[in-house]
């Protein structure tokens, strides 16, 4: 281990069960805000399900958003009690930041030390103690998109993850160009990393009990599309495109292009239709369109 631990299996990870969880926000005072998300896992099966697909190898740091009151950081604990990784959770509720180590310690005392807990926004991470290269998380609804797309743009480290969101944010990630739900989140998605969907989690493994299902979705990073434009120009055609969901490319982008002749001109020169619509191209087509535009300058 890096900490120079050894840990065997059976290393006596207790995992939460609903009372546990309810009985640790009754001890902090914890009534969770809807603003920050805050609705935890009281299943054991579904954290254990959210650990294996995440597939911890030697030498992985598994990278925690929102572990909130520690269900899935204890599933996550006991998937490599024998396996030399280590876990970085961030927690953007202070309060449940510090109670979290205390959680660990007296549930996986053999494992606790493998955990860094720091209390911050994931909006606005950009070093971590260690380069975490797995993400798991269960990502708060309002903010899952932004989230992912910043921890993938910030964290170069990140090959692979799964995280649960709300099932209609999940069906966007994994939309492809033609899809009726693929948009702009797809689009900057596909950038980064391949969307796979990974199964349906019942909201009744929720407390409190959200009024949507969510969904797993599970992400393998790779190269972007070959381009000389960079990716916030790229990102600015996209939001261009879906911008007005309902007009032409040559519409759409005639104020991005300065208009809509540019537009036209320029989605030629990429070899699209100017009468298309944003949701029928790829993340490759809109790094060409990009590109075109950069060398025209």
């Amino acid at each position: 281990m890096r900490d120079g631990c050894e840990v065997t299996a059976g290393a006596g990870v207790r995992l939460l069960a609903a009372s546990d969880i309810r009985g640790i926000a009754r001890q902090i005072g914890l009534r969770p805000a809807k603003r920050l998300g805050q609705n935890f896992v009281v299943e054991q099966g579904t954290v254990r399900r959210i650990a294996a697909l995440a597939a911890p190898r030697p030498g992985d740091v598994i990278l925690e958003v929102g572990p909130g009151l520690g269900s899935l950081t204890l599933a996550l604990l006991e998937s490599i009690a024998d396996v030399d990784a280590r876990l970085i959770a961030v927690e953007i509720d202070p309060v449940l930041a510090a109670e979290l180590p205390r959680t660990l310690a007296a549930r996986a005392p053999a494992l606790a030390g493998r955990v860094d807990v720091l209390a911050a926004d994931a909006l606005e991470v950009a070093g971590l103690p260690w380069p975490p290269t797995v993400l798991a998380a269960n990502l708060p609804y309002n903010v899952a998109v932004p989230v992912l797309l910043h921890l993938l743009a910030v964290l170069p480290s990140l090959a692979r993850g799964v995280v649960m969101v709300q099932a209609e944010v999940a069906d966007r990630m994994c939309a492809g160009p033609g899809s009726r739900v693929y948009g702009a989140p797809s689009a900057k998605l596909a950038w980064f990393a391949a969307a796979r969907p990974a199964g349906t989690v019942p909201r009744s493994v929720f407390w409190p009990v959200p009024n949507v299902d969510s969904r797993l979705v599970c992400l393998a990073r790779h190269s972007p599309p070959a381009t000389s434009a960079s990716r916030a120009e790229v990102f600015a055609v996209i939001d261009a495109a879906f911008g007005q969901r309902r007009k032409t490319l040559r519409a759409a982008l005639a104020g991005w292009a300065g208009s809509a002749a540019e537009a036209e001109r320029l989605l030629r020169a990429a070899g699209i239709d100017p009468g298309a619509r944003g949701e029928a191209l790829g993340v490759a087509e809109f790094a060409c369109i990009a590109r075109k535009r950069g060398a025209s300058r």
